[in-house]
C-alpha cells in the first residue's frame, strides 16, 4: 500500500476564499483508493485582492500577469501559515496542488486560464507544486472542465450521482460504464450577486429567496437559455453566465428577492432534469448550506439526497484536487475525455520541484 499526504488548495469562482486542505490518500495493490481530510480551512480574501480578482476581465495584460504572481505569493505564505498553525511536519507533506483561480475559458478559443502562479508558491513553501491542469485538456480539444469527475470515480464511487453546488454546478455520474460529467448551471456566481446588492455577501439559508416570488415568466426565459440545450461534453465559463443570464434578470423589473426565488426555482429544475429517480445523490459545495435551495432541490427529485459533514461539503474539490496532483505525480490519467471531449484521456497539470 502507498501513501500520500498533500494539501490541496482551491479558489472557486464565487471568490468566497481560498480552501487549503491537508489530506492523505491510501492506495492498495489493486488500485482501491482511500482518504482523509486531516484538517482543512479557508482564508477570505483581502480587500484589495478580492477587488482586483472581481475586476480581471479589464485589467491590462501587465496588471494580470502582476497579479498572477501576487495570488501565488498569497496562496504559498496562507499555506506556509496553515503548516504552522495546525503543527504539520514539513518533511511528511509530498505536494501542494493547486487549482488556481479561473479567469478566462473560453474552450472554443482553446483558452483557460488559472492564475496564481504554482513557481511562487513552490519558491515560497519550499515544497513541489502541482498547478495547472486545464490547459493540456484544452489544447486536445476538450473543455478542460470538469476536473472533479476523476475523484468521484475512484473516491466516491459509492454514490450514483455526485454534485457539487458551488459558482456554478456540475455533476459527475457512471453512464454505461463510462464517467459523464458536465456543468449543470450557474448558482452562487449568481445568487451571490443578487444578495450582494441586497447588502449580503450571500443568502443565508436562502431567506431572501424564501421571501421572494416566482415570476413565471423570468423563470421561463431562464429555462431557455442556450446552454442548456447543449449535449455533453459541455462547461459554463463566467463569460457565459455575464453574456446570457445576466442580462435575462437585468431585463426584469422586479424585486432582488422575487429574481432569489425564481432563480432558485430554475437551479432545482435544471438538477432535477439531470437526475433518474431513487438514486443516491452526493450534494457538496457551498450551495448545499442553503436549506431553501436544497428543500426545493429535494421537492423537485425522487432521489435519495445524501448531505455528509460540513468538512466534505466545503472541502470536497481542495481534497479532489489534492488527488489530481497525486495522479499526476503518479503519471496516471486524471482528465477523462468521456467528460470534457477531449481526444483522448490525458495527464494534467505542471509540477515546479522545490529547490
Amino acid at each position: 500500500m502507498s501513501t500520500y499526504n498533500v494539501i490541496g488548495a482551491m479558489s472557486g469562482t464565487s471568490l468566497d476564499g481560498l480552501d487549503i486542505a491537508y489530506c492523505t490518500f491510501h492506495v492498495d495493490e489493486n488500485n482501491n483508493w482511500n482518504f482523509k481530510i486531516n484538517t482543512a480551512t479557508t482564508i477570505a480574501y483581502p480587500k484589495d485582492i478580492y477587488r482586483k480578482l472581481s475586476n480581471t476581465k479589464t485589467i491590462s495584460g501587465l496588471n494580470l500577469m502582476l497579479l498572477d504572481n501576487e495570488l501565488g505569493d498569497f496562496i504559498g505564505k496562507k499555506i506556509n501559515t496553515f503548516i504552522q498553525d495546525e503543527k504539520i511536519e514539513l518533511g511528511k507533506i509530498d505536494a501542494i496542488s493547486s487549482h488556481g483561480h479561473t479567469i478566462f475559458h473560453q474552450t472554443e478559443k482553446k483558452l483557460t486560464t488559472q492564475i496564481g502562479n504554482g513557481a511562487n508558491i513552490s519558491a515560497i513553501t519550499q515544497l513541489p507544486v502541482i498547478c495547472d491542469f486545464r490547459t493540456t485538456d484544452v489544447a486536445l480539444g476538450g473543455q478542460g472542465a470538469p476536473l472533479v469527475p476523476i475523484g468521484d470515480e475512484l473516491l466516491f464511487s459509492e454514490y450514483d450521482y455526485c454534485i457539487n453546488l458551488g459558482g456554478i454546478a456540475n455533476i459527475s455520474y457512471e453512464k454505461d460504464n463510462t464517467r459523464i460529467a458536465f456543468d449543470i448551471c450557474p448558482v452562487n456566481i449568481v445568487m451571490n450577486k443578487l444578495a450582494l446588492e441586497l447588502g449580503e455577501d450571500y443568502d443565508k439559508d436562502g431567506s431572501f429567496a424564501k421571501s421572494g416570488i416566482i415570476h413565471k415568466y423570468l423563470l421561463l426565459q431562464l429555462n431557455q437559455a442556450t446552454y442548456y440545450k447543449k449535449l455533453p461534453p459541455k462547461s459554463l465559463g463566467v463569460e457565459n453566465i455575464t453574456q446570457s443570464i445576466f442580462p435575462i434578470l437585468d431585463s426584469f423589473n422586479i424585486s432582488n428577492e422575487d429574481k432569489l426565488a425564481t432563480f432558485v426555482e430554475h437551479i432545482s429544475i435544471q438538477i432535477a432534469n439531470t437526475l433518474s429517480g431513487n438514486k443516491k445523490v452526493l450534494f457538496t459545495g457551498g450551495g448545499t448550506f442553503n436549506t431553501f435551495l436544497m428543500e426545493r432541490i429535494k421537492a423537485k427529485s425522487n432521489n435519495q439526497i445524501i448531505i455528509p459533514s460540513s468538512q466534505l461539503i466545503d472541502f470536497k474539490e481542495a481534497l479532489i484536487f489534492a488527488f489530481l496532483g497525486i495522479l499526476r505525480l503518479r503519471n496516471e490519467v486524471n482528465c477523462l475525455k468521456s467528460v470534457t471531449g477531449a481526444s483522448k484521456n490525458n495527464i494534467g497539470g505542471c509540477i515546479y520541484q522545490a529547490n
